[in-house]
């Protein structure tokens, strides 16, 4: 284990965790706090604070208060900063990933992944600095130029499956002269609160600010205070319109959004079964419970390999090991918390009563240990009639769905035919059909012979119900937290 669980428990259930505004750590309003809940346990973890609208509107007129001084400073010397934001990271990364871990039931190998990721993020947005360029029109004799200047004050809400990861992308803003308030998860917290913490020093007062509740009340606040002109969301359709409609009634604001999946894999007759199989169980991100949008939660085979397919993707969930996060050779841990256990469970009762078969998994975990935590064992159910409820609706568990097809025409209807469309991927060694239906897939991220794996530099985002706005985790990202200004010089 990193460190025992015990020790771990008692030095965060110790720890005066605070909110970041303007520089300062401190209590929410009237001291008020809430329990983070340890996934593992079941049990009462820590008890941090509990922002109120005021503290809100503090963190918002902080970040508006440094924004003048903040966008004065050069690219490069933003950049700066921003490097440095990624050492203090780097140097503290065994302890954010122990945070995340034992906040979130994420194996701690993952959540050392995801402090890896986060790390890389941050340069990569520093390292773009200089590419926040403008350009020269030669529309007339005049001098006819453009200039990216920062959209002002940025709220930055993300969710509890990578909260370290997700919450370290404040550095794409940051680096384009924005100040920024960040909202982390109420399910799991810790380690961005920590995060401001190590921070606090790195930049101007004001320039970051971190603020957290118990409930939607902070994020509504936020979203629709009038300082804040741009919003990055990524979380679940439905808290992505609300947010869509809370910053409509306030202002005219930016709103981006990465939202859910119902993700299709589409394995076809001429495939290499064996790296399919594979692709498609890391792909389905058992590692974080299923917890992932990306992830390829239906698996569409062709009819001929459907037996062996589903055979050789059962076998491989099986062999998979659940247990507490901390132990260094858990694959799976926990559901975050009693509500998205119960959402999986019902979600596999349901299938079975609409005809399916679970052919792995299917409950709690079997055996000793899981007497307490929210486990839910990774589960393969196979005959899912594409038009079911659980062919149809994001799970966010750890459940995947096989569905048989016949044609290449039949296989993107099915892969097309949900709301959502986030990623997509395709296996085939016929390059001429890996062409035609990435072509033809619905979705905003895509792979050939591949499934869940980001690439540095390259867009990720959804189209219909998974996103609007923008990409991210890219150059794009970055100019997106920029505005143009054009600048017309008649002499």
């Amino acid at each position: 284990m990193v460190v025992s669980r015990a020790a771990l428990r008692e030095e965060v259930a110790a720890h005066p965790w605070r909110l970041l505004i303007g520089g300062e750590l401190r209590e929410a309003e009237g001291g008020a706090r809430f329990t983070d809940v340890d996934p593992f346990a079941e049990a009462p973890l820590a008890q941090v604070p509990d922002a109120s609208a005021a503290d809100v509107d503090d963190a918002a007129e902080a970040a508006a208060a440094a924004l003048p001084g903040w966008r004065q400073f050069t690219a490069l010397e933003r950049a700066k900063l921003v490097h440095d934001f990624a050492d203090i990271v780097q140097a503290h990364g065994e302890q954010l990933a122990g945070l995340d871990a034992i906040d979130t039931g994420s194996p701690i190998a993952n959540a050392r992944f995801d402090v890896k990721i986060a790390v890389d993020q941050i340069r990569m947005y520093a390292n773009f600095a200089l590419e926040m360029k403008g350009q020269t029109i030669p529309s007339s004799s005049a001098l006819h130029y453009t200039v990216r200047q920062p959209v002002g004050v940025v709220a930055k809400i993300f969710p509890y499956n990578h909260p370290l990861m997700f919450g370290c992308r404040v550095a794409a803003p940051l680096v384009a002269g924005n100040t920024c308030v960040i909202k982390p998860p109420e399910a799991a917290p810790l380690s961005v609160l920590r995060l401001g913490e190590l921070l606090r020093d790195v930049f101007p007062a004001g320039v970051l600010n971190i603020v957290v509740g118990d409930g939607p009340a902070v994020p509504d606040r936020l979203v629709r205070h009038r300082h804040v002109r741009r919003i990055g969301f990524i979380g679940s359709e439905p808290t992505g319109r609300a947010i869509q409609k809370a910053a409509a009634e306030s202002g005219v604001k930016h709103v981006t959004l990465e939202l859910g999946g119902k993700n299709a894999m589409v394995v076809f007759d001429d495939a290499d079964l064996d790296r399919a199989a594979a692709g498609a169980v890391n792909g389905m991100n058992f590692t974080w419970s299923g917890q992932s949008c990306g992830s390829n939660s239906r698996v569409l085979v062709q009819r001929s390999i459907y037996p062996a397919m589903t055979e050789k993707i059962a076998a491989l969930v099986k062999a998979r090991t659940i247990g507490d996060p901390l132990s260094e050779d858990s694959e799976q841990g926990t559901m975050i918390n009693r509500a998205q256990f119960d959402k999986s469970m019902r979600y596999i009762d349901l299938a079975r009563q609409e005809g399916a078969r679970v052919v792995a998994g299917g409950g709690k975990p079997a055996g000793d240990g899981y007497d307490t935590g929210y486990f839910v064992a990774a589960t393969v159910l196979a005959d899912v009639a594409p038009d079911s409820t659980v062919g149809q609706e994001e799970i966010f568990g750890p459940v995947m769905s096989m569905i048989p097809f016949d044609t290449e025409e039949e296989a993107v209807g099915i892969a097309n035919g949900v709301e959502y469309g986030l990623t997509a991927s395709v296996w085939t060694k016929d390059l001429g059909r890996a062409h035609r239906v990435a072509h033809e897939f619905e979705a905003g991220y895509i792979w050939v012979n591949a499934s869940s794996i980001h690439y540095p530099g390259t867009p990720y985002g959804g189209v219909k119900r998974s996103g609007v706005g923008g990409k991210e985790e890219c150059l794009e990202e970055l100019l997106s937290y920029t505005e143009e200004k054009v600048v017309n010089v008649v002499y």
